[in-house]
């Protein structure tokens, strides 16, 4: 199976009760999710709570998943944002040997026009020295990155290899899977569409629920990808509540509950996020344990 196909997770940062960066149980993690079978691992995403995180802390996180991973799987780190400049300095001058591509999200808060995020992504694309997976998620940035200008961006750059998509729509998603360059990725980024979408001809997913349940759920995509259709929905089905559930009340708010039921990590997030109430934090509990 090639890099990036089938299921990556987008890692937390646990923080221990008083809010410092808890290195030892994002060693347990990195390890429960290699042990749980996914294929690569995705670090400082927005999962893991990244706009929260000093360039010190980002510097820890990374250095804890490098030496925990062993170089065992494959690795992907976030460097996206609203500055495209800034995120071409950070590409020119930062360390990135150890990393197999990059997640660069289209710019948030801009709003900038079809034409605008093409050029912060070639921007992005000629500066980075390794390859480059666009994440597209406009409940997050206020804008949609079309499947035109992700056409026009595969096509004019070798080094831009996926896409993580991420706007809920799998009617965008099938048009990306058609119009694409044959060998460009198309990577669910939500995870209850992550099955219809592999079905359609899509690599996997960059996942939160994977994170939880890294056995089934890569499982599941496993079983997607070789076109074992009813034991994948088994799966599916068997995990739908839980998907439901861990984005209920904010991501990784969620995550973090089912790792705290886990015994993995402390349920900790930072400001301006805040922990799930009891009763989805019961439920969350009820799952683990069921399952």
């Amino acid at each position: 199976m090639q890099k990036f196909v089938g299921t990556g997770v987008a890692l937390v940062t646990p923080f221990k009760k008083d809010f410092s960066v808890d290195v030892d149980a994002l060693e347990k993690i990195v390890n429960y999710v290699i042990d749980g079978g996914v294929e690569y691992l995705v670090v400082l995403g927005t999962t893991a709570e990244s706009a929260t995180l000093s360039s010190e802390e980002k510097d820890l996180v990374i250095k804890t998943v490098i030496e925990a991973n062993k170089k065992r799987l494959p690795l992907v780190l976030g460097v996206g944002g609203n500055n495209t400049h800034q995120i071409v300095e950070e590409l020119k001058t930062k360390d990135l040997s150890a990393f197999d591509a990059i997640l660069s999200v289209s710019p948030y808060y801009n709003k900038p026009t079809q034409e605008g995020i093409y050029q912060h992504f070639k921007a992005v694309a000629e500066a980075s020295p390794i390859p480059v997976i666009l994440y597209n998620v406009p409940g997050r940035t206020a804008s949609n990155m079309l499947p035109s200008t992700v056409v026009r961006l595969a096509n004019d750059f070798e080094n831009i290899i996926a896409i993580k998509e991420a706007a809920g729509d799998i009617v965008q998603a099938m048009q990306l899977i058609q119009q694409t360059p044959k060998g460009f990725l198309v990577i669910s980024g939500d995870d209850m569409i992550t099955l219809p979408m592999v079905l359609a001809g899509g690599a996997g997913v960059i996942s939160v629920i994977g994170e939880g349940f890294p056995k089934e759920f890569s499982e599941m995509v496993r079983l997607g990808l070789d076109r074992k259709v009813d034991e994948a929905y088994i799966l599916h089905y068997k995990l739908a509540d839980a998907i439901d559930m861990i984005f209920e009340q904010g991501n990784p708010a969620g995550i973090k509950e089912v790792f705290a039921a886990k015994d993995l990590s402390e349920n900790t997030v930072r400001l301006p996020l805040v922990n799930v109430n009891q009763d989805l934090r019961n439920r969350l509990k009820e799952f683990v344990k069921q399952l």
